[in-house]
């Protein structure tokens, strides 16, 4: 089946000379990045590198301290992974829809005070508030992305900075009130997480949806606006990125052994961002993996369980620069590596002006030139002829005007 045309469908004609790649990719907006489909080939690899780290991880783990990988101390380790894991999963959506969202850090430990104060009236009745603010919150930042058209990140760390006032207003720890412990259903929620998890990546890897949630994603002028599709895509991102970081603050502050301190939380952004990253996520948007988010969350919380078993305290936003800057270099495999192939061999698709189909606008790139011609032509040896000795020369003496009729 081919496109005629009008866009209509029907048999293609052999003789035309498209090839069908190209008519499989006609209709692909040209500003919503590259005709054709997203190599996965990278994502496999890296996430294979990544299981094998993890399972690394996980010996050396056992090695310094068996306990934790069994009874208690596994559903506490397990809890987490949940509550990174959400953050991560926040950072990638944001990140997949090319406007990540830097207030999810804050979000998180916001939640976390709320709940300790708030936690002896009933976990309904403490997360009932604060999932209202956090999607109206998460709304706020979204129609000031979408109908302003700036940067995800700056107006998000502007939100992230009305969050940290919230947070400021607190001169010491709070205790954890109330009697919610995740530890209960650890494993459900490891498995609930794990699916939600999967299920995205596997979401995100078809054609149409990677496109769909990739449609923000700048590919001319970034301050030139993307469309109503794909502002109703981010927003909705942005608000369930919000929603994710108040759930991940809620097993963060339940799964502590201490009172929820009030910092800024943006180590915590960085941690996420840098996890998300790490997965596969491109920092570009439109990207990721299948099961990065899951492998990633759990070998970072894994490496720091490890840490702490060894007796050592690693600084988060220490732990988050370098998960950053390694995620830094994923995205740069990534985008490498992952961008579609061209249509047919050596060629170059280019979109027709007027809409319409024609197998002219598939156009072979030029060769390689040799020799160049020079920039003067070589002149000739010989005195060149004055075009003026053709013409008769001016006399000497005097003309004499009565010579010719008048």
């Amino acid at each position: 089946m081919g496109y005629d045309e009008t866009g209509r469908t029907g048999p293609a004609e052999p003789s035309s000379g498209v090839p069908a790649a190209v008519l499989e990719n006609v209709f692909d907006d040209p500003l919503h990045g590259e005709p054709g489909r997203d190599r996965i080939a990278v994502h496999v690899v890296w996430e294979i590198v990544l299981l094998a780290g993890l399972g690394a991880a996980a010996y050396l783990l056992w090695r310094a301290d068996p306990a934790v990988l069994r009874g208690a101390g596994l559903k506490s380790l397990l809890v987490d992974v949940v509550a990174l894991g959400l953050l991560v999963l926040a950072a990638g959506l944001s990140l997949r829809v090319a406007a990540v969202n830097l207030a999810i850090g804050p979000v998180a430990v916001a939640t976390g005070l709320h709940l300790a104060e708030q936690g002896d009236r009933g976990l309904r009745e403490a997360l009932l508030p604060a999932l209202v603010v956090a999607a109206l919150g998460g709304l706020a930042l979204a129609l000031a992305v979408v109908l302003l058209h700036v940067p995800a990140w700056a107006a998000s760390l502007a939100g992230a900075a009305g969050v940290i006032v919230y947070i400021e207003r607190r001169a010491a720890p709070v205790a954890v009130q109330g009697g919610y412990d995740p530890r209960r259903t650890a494993f459900y929620l490891f498995a609930g997480f794990a699916a939600v998890a999967v299920i995205g990546g596997l979401l995100g890897a078809v054609k149409a949806i990677r496109r769909l949630v990739g449609r923000f994603r700048a590919v001319a002028d970034p301050a030139r606006r993307r469309g109503a599709v794909a502002a109703v895509v981010t927003a909705l991102a942005l608000v369930v990125s919000t929603v994710l970081a108040m759930l991940a603050g809620v097993l963060i502050a339940a799964n502590g052994d201490g009172p929820v301190a009030p910092t800024t939380g943006l180590d915590w952004t960085v941690l996420a961002v840098g996890a998300a990253l790490l997965a596969g996520t491109s920092a570009y948007g439109r990207r990721g993996g299948i099961f990065g988010t899951l492998l990633a969350a759990s070998l970072v919380v894994v490496l720091l369980a490890w840490a702490h078993a060894r007796g050592w305290a690693p600084n988060r936003w220490a732990v988050g620069g370098a998960v950053l800057g390694a995620g830094l270099l994923v995205t740069r495999l990534v985008e490498a590596f992952g961008r579609p192939r061209t249509a047919a061999g050596d060629t170059e698709t280019l979109p027709p002006a007027d809409g319409t189909i024609s197998a002219g606008w598939s156009l072979a790139r030029p060769g390689r030139v040799e020799n160049w011609p020079p920039v003067l032509p070589v002149q000739a040896t010989e005195s060149p002829v004055d075009p003026w000795e053709s013409a008769p020369r001016w006399e000497a003496g005097a003309q004499r005007w009565d010579a010719d009729d008048r």
